[in-house]
């Protein structure tokens, strides 16, 4: 019954954190691209930990045969941190394409 109750709230804090590790990369004035880099990777590094923690409480919720036949990669929670690192790390190197080589200002002058 401990492990029913642990799913939903690991997979709570594993969004939570993807959402941090989201708010650092994009949503964060930094004045130093390199810091803005060490944050996200800081937090990113404990969106995974939590991202484990919780395929491991899916992995045991499930019946005794399956559960050792289940890869931990399968479990819903670490598919949803690689899919979500995987986009993230996508479009922060879209935005950074487009801060240096694009410019995006409107001329006011008539």
């Amino acid at each position: 019954m401990l492990v029913e109750v642990a799913k939903p709230v690991t997979f709570i804090l594993c969004i939570l954190s993807l959402y941090a590790v989201f708010h650092a990369a994009f949503m964060v004035p930094a004045s130093d691209l390199n810091q803005k880099i060490y944050q996200s990777m800081l937090l990113l590094a404990l969106s995974a930990i939590l991202s484990v923690i919780s395929g491991l409480s899916f992995r045991a919720a499930e019946p005794e045969p399956q559960a050792h036949h289940t890869r931990l990669i399968s479990t819903l929670p670490l598919q949803v941190f690689c899919w979500a690192a995987g986009a993230m790390l996508v479009l922060f190197l879209v935005s950074l394409y487009l801060e240096t080589h694009c410019i995006f200002y409107r001329d006011t002058h008539l």
